[in-house]
């Protein structure tokens, strides 16, 4: 395991906070040898007069061995510039410590079938990844702009792929089909955009190194239909940063709740094959909700286990966290998202109680 157990924790806005303390509690009763280290980012940092990535902060992320990271966005600080909006401290985070992939693992547990708003028999036991890369394409394309022209109101984004882009985030789906499946469904829009024709070049080279895993490759709109006809059929999905983002968060919702779903944002590997990553929860900052404590914590509690796996190299660890959680729903714990009529809710402090109960199980 690498000496350095430090993790920054980013807690943030909305209910950021709520579900990384519920994270930092279960990571603490299965490794009491982390050092979790709080600081500011997103809309609480601006709030105190600071940037949206303090340089503290920064700073404390440089000597961490990774980000638990909760969530940023809040509705006061909407149609400002980027720069001056708590998104833009996770932009930062993404583009300085490149971040290319963004694993985010989609599972049904048992007992939650009920809760997908598709029928049981098509989402039980589900279990598929999707792989987006995190770091180019429209999102970081350049130009971006908004102009005028001939006295009309313009906006441009652009979208721009590399071929070495392309290879490094394929490498990642692969070698984590090789150890499921074996099935790479790559996910572009080659009918119409010139970005995609080359990430279908590119994928198919990168897919003879790899000869024992099946490379399929779909349209963007229709990996979008059989996300919701046939889940069951994709094992790793790879896919550039806009259609992923759109993709993940509708397979989020066949779980039941998007607050199930974890999130790993990784770089390459350093020499001593340790590897930093920003570990999250998907389901953004919902301001909404916040401090009414009925947030659902799933998805930041098993962004820990993801931060154990794949940055403390603690597989067994992981394990404990994702069977505990497990346990947990089993035996009936539900947070108002996930309880059926009739059914008391926990509160985001008791859900986390009945993880650790099972913690040890």
């Amino acid at each position: 395991m690498p000496l350095n157990k430090t993790v920054a924790v980013l807690a943030g806005d909305g209910i950021g906070p709520e579900v990384t303390r519920a994270a930092v509690r279960v990571l603490k009763r299965v490794r009491a040898d982390v050092e979790c280290i709080e600081a500011p980012v997103g809309g609480a940092a601006l709030a105190e007069g600071l940037p949206a990535l303090p340089a503290a902060t920064r700073e404390l992320c440089d000597a961490s061995a990774a980000i638990l990271f909760g969530a940023v966005g809040l509705p006061q600080y909407d149609g400002r510039p980027l720069e001056e909006r708590p998104e833009y401290a996770l932009f930062l985070l993404r583009r300085d410590y490149e971040l290319f992939a963004n694993i985010r693992p989609v599972r049904v547990f048992s007992g939650l079938e009920h809760a997908s708003s598709l029928r049981e028999e098509l989402i039980a036991g589900l279990d598929l990844i999707v792989v987006r890369e995190l770091t180019g394409g429209i999102y970081f394309g350049q130009p971006k702009e908004t102009r005028i022209e001939d006295g009309v109101e313009v906006a441009v984004d652009t979208m721009v792929y590399r071929a070495p882009e392309i290879e490094r985030i394929a490498r990642i789906a692969f070698a984590l089909a090789r150890k499921r499946r074996s099935l790479v469904t790559s996910v572009d829009k080659q009918n119409i955009l010139e970005s995609s024709r080359l990430w279908r070049r590119v994928t198919t080279r990168v897919a003879a190194e790899y000869p024992e895993v099946q490379l399929q490759h779909l349209l963007v709109d229709n990996a979008a239909m059989q996300l919701v006809r046939d889940p069951k059929a994709f094992d790793v999905i790879l896919t550039e940063n806009m259609f992923g983002d759109i993709l993940s968060d509708e397979a989020a919702i066949l779980t039941g709740s998007i607050g199930n779903l974890p999130s790993a944002s990784l770089g390459a590997r350093h020499d001593d094959g340790s590897q930093f990553g920003l570990y999250e929860p998907i389901g953004g900052s919902a301001p909404d909700i916040a401090e009414r404590g009925i947030a659902n914590p799933i998805a930041a509690i098993l962004s820990a286990a993801l931060m154990l796996r794949m940055s403390l190299e603690d597989d067994a660890g992981a394990a404990r966290i994702e069977r505990a959680v497990g346990l947990a729903i089993s035996n009936g714990a539900r947070t108002r998202d996930l309880a059926r009529v009739g059914e008391e809710p926990l509160s985001t402090d008791h859900f986390t109680d009945h993880v650790l109960e099972h913690c040890d199980a």
